[in-house]
C-alpha cells in the first residue's frame, strides 16, 4: 500500500481503517484528497485480504464537503477524448469508488458530515455515530443540487419525505434523530465510535468472504431490480459464493466438529 499525504491507512486483521486526514479543514475534500480516496478505495478492491473496511476522520469532523477555501484543481496538460466525454465528474467518481469498493464498508462517525462528506457516509453500507454525529445536505445553501450520489443513497436509506426535508431545507440531524430516521445504524458513546465499527467488521470477515461479497452485490444490484429480476439475481449470487470450495468444505467440517470455522476465501 502507497504511502498518502491526506489519509491515514492502516488494518486491524483483516479490516481496513481509512481516516481522512486534514483536521483543520474538518477533512474536507480537496484534489490530493479526492485522488488518494479513490486510489485507496481501488487498493481495497484488489486486495483479498481485506474483508472489510471503516472510513472516519480526523479531528471534530468526518468530512465537510468539498474544500471551498483553495484553488480549483484543474486537469494538466490536453484532456484526452473519453476525458472530455466524462458524464460523472469527480463527485461521481469517489461516490463510485466508495460504493463499489467490494467489501462491507462502514463509516465511524466522529463529527460533523456535509455535503460531499455526508454522501460519502452514506455510500457506505453502514454507520456508527455518537451523540454529537451531525449531518447537513448543504447542497441547497450553496447555491447546488445533490452530488456525490445523494439523491440515490439518502432516498433508499432514509425514505423519499425525509430525504427531500433533509436536502430542501438543509438543517442539521444530530446522533438520536440521525438514528432514530435510520441515518444511523448504531448509536454508541463518543469513545467507542471507531472499536463498535472495527468490530462490526471483524464479525463480518469472520464469514465466508466469498459469501459476504456476493452478498453485497446482490444487495446492491437488487435495489433496482422488480421482485422476479431479484430473485434471478439472487440465484446467480449463489453460484458466486460458491466458488470457494475449500470454504464450503471447511463449513461442513466446522459443523461436524463442533467448532468454529476458518474461511480463506478459496
Amino acid at each position: 500500500m502507497m504511502d498518502y499525504e491526506t489519509i491515514n491507512y492502516e488494518t486491524d486483521e483483516q479490516i481496513a481503517i481509512v481516516t481522512l486526514n486534514r483536521p483543520e479543514k474538518l477533512n474536507a475534500l480537496n484534489g490530493k484528497l479526492r485522488d488518494e480516496l479513490n486510489n485507496v478505495c481501488a487498493q481495497i478492491y484488489n486486495n483479498d485480504d481485506v474483508r472489510a473496511v471503516v472510513f472516519t476522520g480526523t479531528g471534530r469532523g468526518f468530512c465537510s464537503g468539498a474544500d471551498l477555501t483553495g484553488a480549483v484543481p484543474r486537469a494538466k496538460g490536453t484532456p484526452t477524448q473519453n476525458a472530455r466525454l466524462d458524464e460523472m465528474g469527480w463527485v461521481g467518481k469517489l461516490a463510485t469508488s466508495v460504493y463499489e469498493i467490494g467489501v462491507p464498508s462502514i463509516a465511524a462517525m466522529n463529527g460533523v458530515a456535509a455535503g460531499a462528506g455526508m454522501s460519502i457516509s452514506l455510500a457506505c453500507d453502514m454507520r456508527v455515530g455518537f451523540e454529537g454525529s451531525r449531518f447537513r445536505t448543504v447542497f441547497a445553501e450553496r447555491g447546488l443540487s445533490p452530488d456525490t450520489g445523494m439523491s440515490y443513497f439518502l432516498p433508499r436509506i432514509v425514505g423519499y419525505a425525509r430525504a427531500a426535508d433533509l436536502i430542501f431545507t438543509s438543517r442539521d440531524v444530530r446522533g438520536d434523530e440521525a438514528y432514530r430516521i435510520g441515518l444511523l445504524d448504531r448509536l454508541v458513546d463518543e469513545q467507542e465510535i471507531l472499536s463498535t465499527a472495527i468490530e462490526i467488521g471483524k464479525q463480518i470477515s469472520a464469514l465466508p468472504p466469498m459469501a459476504i461479497r456476493s452478498g453485497k452485490r446482490v444487495l446492491q444490484q437488487n435495489m433496482s431490480r422488480d421482485f422476479h429480476e431479484a430473485l434471478r439475481n439472487e440465484t446467480l449470487g449463489l453460484q458466486f459464493a460458491g466458488r470457494a470450495p475449500n470454504d464450503a468444505k471447511e463449513q461442513r467440517a466446522a459443523f461436524v466438529e463442533k467448532r468454529k470455522a476458518t474461511f480463506t476465501g478459496t
